[in-house]
């Protein structure tokens, strides 16, 4: 790679870094190339993309941010071998690292960058699999704020068939 070549992997990547919010950093080694190959396919179908990049590269990609994106954090973990998984969502990469795992026992995660926070170490993707997407946080708070609302127009109905066989029953008691 000439340094022409470096220069655009490193714009290429800190363009994705701005543009991700969700990636991941792996380590694939001593997987094999059906292996790597079949991981590659399971995050392509599921929307997540795979990268194996130089770690002078990354690293020199995050470098080009603020310091206020936090990615200082994740300085010591690019070392050995690694694949980075970018992701729309946050919690998708760690349930394809879980899934995948299930016959495998790599990739093994490094570190996890979920908006501004960074999650280290493999012990961590069960936590990052709980992780609700902004869809499920705004379904949640709809029907949170739904659920007040269906209370009081239960209870008014309820409340007004209570009132009216109550009605009923003083008619009933008065005309006897």
């Amino acid at each position: 790679m000439n340094k022409e070549q470096k220069n655009q992997a490193i714009a290429d990547l800190k363009e994705q870094f701005e543009a991700s919010t969700f990636f991941y950093l792996t380590d694939a080694s001593s997987m094999t190339v059906a292996d790597v190959n079949k991981f590659r396919r399971l995050c392509f179908e599921k929307g997540v993309e795979m990268k194996v990049v130089k770690n002078t590269l990354v690293r020199k990609a995050l470098e080009a941010h603020d310091e206020q994106k936090g990615f200082d954090k994740l300085y010591e973990h690019l070392h050995g071998p690694t694949a980075i998984l970018f992701s729309t969502s946050g919690n998708l990469p760690a349930r394809l690292l879980e899934e995948f795992r299930k016959t495998k026992s790599k990739p093994v995660l490094k570190a996890a960058y979920i908006d501004s926070a960074v999650f280290v170490g493999d012990d961590q993707i069960s936590l990052l699999t709980k992780l609700k997407s902004k869809e499920e946080l705004v379904g949640d708070i709809i029907a949170l704020l739904q659920s007040p609302a269906k209370n009081v127009i239960s209870a008014l109905k309820s409340g007004g068939s209570t009132i009216a066989g109550l009605v009923k029953a003083l008619e009933d008691r008065q005309a006897n």
